[in-house]
């Protein structure tokens, strides 16, 4: 068996597709789709602009969406008729105050899904995705993947494409003058699936432009694959053993996509039929579970501490309870070495993406630190998103940039405490029994009831009663009125109310 062999387990239920790639027992990535919260990314809408901001160079465009889309003005293509890329590429862009105005409508894509407060990102160049490559209908331009070999093959390829796709031209006599990008898994690809990829393309785009004569703005015209789908498209390769799926209907019709599309993966397909859920064979919900922590375990017995924030992701690493068989600095670089294997798992794992510092600990050696970014540079190696990695600062930090296209995992699967709104701590309970004094006081300034009462948690009211019994007795003689304690059960450590008897 190759060393990086995977399968690929899928779970369907009616709500939720669930995917797992396994490599040697171990679970490397895991993709979420929810019906109900679908990502958006390669999603073709007619939309409408709804504001130009000139001093931002950008506009809000809506696309039906909860949110207003964001489109920048370097993402607007421009051609020499003023609605697709005009002039050199090294002119200065047009301001975008001269290109879009409120009401217009434009067709877009989306290239972000919206994350936290963000609306989706969206782009006007646009391109749709099939199994051997992307299709660039406003330009006629041939690229190739820049993984695809040396230039002798890059160019034969070139020249393939260019011939398969004249001929699709002229086949269906429609005007057509967009362009492709060869994608990696074209290199081995025959003449004849190339052409299906090609036919399949152009038309899905005919249905695409015959949606905007047809349709008014704001309104989806191409909705990007399934997740199953995509996983017969984009994900599985030559290192896939086999593709196992829990559901007899999407098995089938994940069959049916396969033996149009991607006729050498069908025969990697498995109809899972056993009595315990697939999941559960390979224990795939406890690594979700460990994925949503902020602690990871290493073997050795040092761990991570990964937190996620708005602006970007760190994550600390310590010896734990490893001390090693030789000495301190032997010890700090093993543990060195399998937190970076770690930490590229880990990024796959929860999808982590944007900036992402990393606090390996300190080593005096360059030849260690030399070692570490070694070994995480080649244990990202294998990851399907782009990710950049920076050598040691003059603090000790690691920066790597990771491409954010959709949610973490922990951002699908959970939100915001809503006892702490998301800060990881709450006020002690002395805290909130000084609140509670100093609101007193300043409620006694303005009204003058009978009676001040304050509904709070347990533990509040058990330290009024005791350690905090003097203060609470000095605030009431000082305003001149009883105050009396009663416990809500159902309030969080933080809530409290004052009622005015």
């Amino acid at each position: 068996m190759k060393p990086n062999a995977e399968d690929i387990l899928i779970n369907v239920t009616p709500y939720e597709t669930r995917v797992a790639i396994v490599i040697q027992g171990s679970v490397q990535e895991l993709h979420v789709e929810r019906g109900a919260e679908r990502g958006l990314v390669g999603n073709l809408y007619l939309g409408r602009v709804q504001r130009v901001l000139p001093g931002m160079q950008s506009a809000f465009i809506d696309i039906g969406l909860e949110r207003a889309a964001f489109l920048h003005v370097a993402d607007i293509f421009i051609d020499k008729l003023g609605t697709a890329r005009s002039g050199r590429h090294d002119e200065p862009l047009k301001p975008i105050e001269k290109i879009l105005h409120e009401g217009q409508s434009l067709l877009v894509q989306v290239i972000k899904d919206p994350i936290g407060s963000k609306g989706a990102r969206l782009s006007t160049q646009l391109s749709i995705a099939g199994r051997m490559l992307v299709y660039l209908p406003q330009d006629p331009h041939i690229g190739i993947s820049q993984k695809i070999g040396n230039e002798a093959e890059r160019s034969a390829l070139r020249e393939r494409v260019q011939k398969l796709a004249a001929e699709a031209r002229g086949a269906n006599g429609q005007p057509d003058n967009g362009g492709f990008i060869v994608r990696t898994q074209a290199e081995d690809a025959s003449d004849a699936e190339l052409a299906a990829d090609i036919a399949f393309l152009r038309k899905t785009w005919l249905g695409i432009t015959a949606g905007v004569q047809t349709q008014a703005a704001p309104a989806l015209l191409y909705q990007d694959l399934s997740l199953t789908q995509r996983v017969l498209r984009d994900i599985a390769n030559d290192a896939t053993v086999s593709i196992q799926v829990d559901s007899r209907w999407n098995f089938q019709q994940m069959t049916e996509f396969g033996n149009e599309f991607t006729p050498g993966l069908v025969d990697k397909l498995v109809h899972y039929r056993g009595e315990r859920p697939l999941f559960d064979v390979y224990g795939i919900d406890e690594e979700i579970e460990k994925a949503l922590g902020r602690r990871v375990d290493l073997k050795s017995g040092g761990y991570l501490i990964i937190d996620q924030t708005e602006a970007m992701t760190t994550i600390d690493v310590n010896t734990g309870g490893y001390v090693g068989v030789r000495s301190f600095d032997d010890t700090i670089f093993k543990t060195n070495l399998e937190a970076a294997q770690s930490i590229a798992r880990q990024l796959r794992l929860r999808n982590l993406g944007g900036i992402i510092i990393v606090d390996f600990i300190d080593m005096q050696g360059a030849e260690h630190r030399d070692s570490v970014i070694g070994e995480l540079r080649k244990a990202l190696a294998r990851d399907r998103v782009r990710t950049t990695v920076n050598g040691f600062s003059q603090l000790g930090l690691v920066e790597l940039t990771r491409k954010r296209t959709r949610e973490s995992l922990a951002h699908m699967l959970c939100e915001p405490c809503p006892t702490c709104a998301g800060r990881g701590e709450v006020k002690t309970p002395r805290t909130v029994c000084y609140e509670i004094l100093r609101e007193i006081l300043r409620e006694a300034r303005q009204f003058n009831p009978k009676e001040f009462r304050i509904l709070a948690s347990q533990g509040v009211i058990d330290l009024f009663l005791e350690e905090e019994s003097q203060n609470l007795a000095a605030l009431g003689d000082f305003i001149g009125k009883p105050v009396s304690l009663a416990v809500e059960a159902l309030y969080s450590q933080e809530q409290y109310d004052i009622i005015l008897m």
